[in-house]
């Protein structure tokens, strides 16, 4: 399939408010990509087809990650949303034809991030937050952040701090693979 054919039938499954988001991933991708020197037309596709399974409502999410022998963890059991990440980069292969590994793995991570990210699971994991349809308390901050600062972990971790703080006045919960990311980082910060 090509990214032309990928976009229209993505379009085709999702509501108009959320292919307008994933275009602005998939271009928020490639500039950070560019940046970054990482492969910009996988960080595009990434970008493209990362919420790709936001097609399904909350309620439907377990059942398809069951389809799909998908481990669903407590966090995900109280809050299914997570799961879409996690049956996108199933559903990448099945119906959009992309089997690469590393846009697969960018997709599963790009919800709540992962200990020892790669450079293009770290962009589109940001890509996600910075898109230019976000309008949040902070976007500009973490835009700024960015658009001043040429170190990739360190936009990271202050992306996972924002991410966290913000969960956290929610009084929801944390996923544990958020905590792991930001304390790798800061562990391998510790090593330099």
């Amino acid at each position: 399939m090509t990214i032309d054919e990928m976009r229209r039938e993505l379009q085709r499954r999702l509501k108009k408010e959320r292919f307008a988001h994933s275009i602005g991933v998939a271009n928020t991708a490639v500039k950070l990509a560019e940046k970054f020197g990482v492969n910009t037309e996988k960080a595009y596709i990434a970008g493209l087809l990362h919420d790709c399974a936001r097609q399904f409502e909350n309620s439907e999410l377990p059942a398809e990650a069951v389809k799909r022998n998908i481990k669903i963890g407590e966090v995900e059991n109280s809050m299914p949303l997570l799961l879409h990440s996690y049956i996108g980069a199933k559903m990448i292969g099945e119906i959009y034809g992309v089997e690469d590994k590393e846009i697969a793995q960018a997709i599963y991570r790009h919800t709540v991030g992962a200990r020892d990210m790669s450079p293009l699971d770290k962009i589109i994991y940001f890509a996600d937050m910075i898109e230019p349809n976000r309008n949040y308390p902070g976007v500009d901050e973490l835009r700024n952040f960015a658009a001043n600062s040429d170190n990739l972990d360190e936009i990271i971790l202050k992306a996972l701090d924002e991410s966290i703080i913000f969960v956290v006045q929610k009084n929801s919960l944390v996923h544990p693979n958020t905590i792991d990311a930001r304390n790798f980082l800061l562990l391998q910060k510790e090593k330099v």
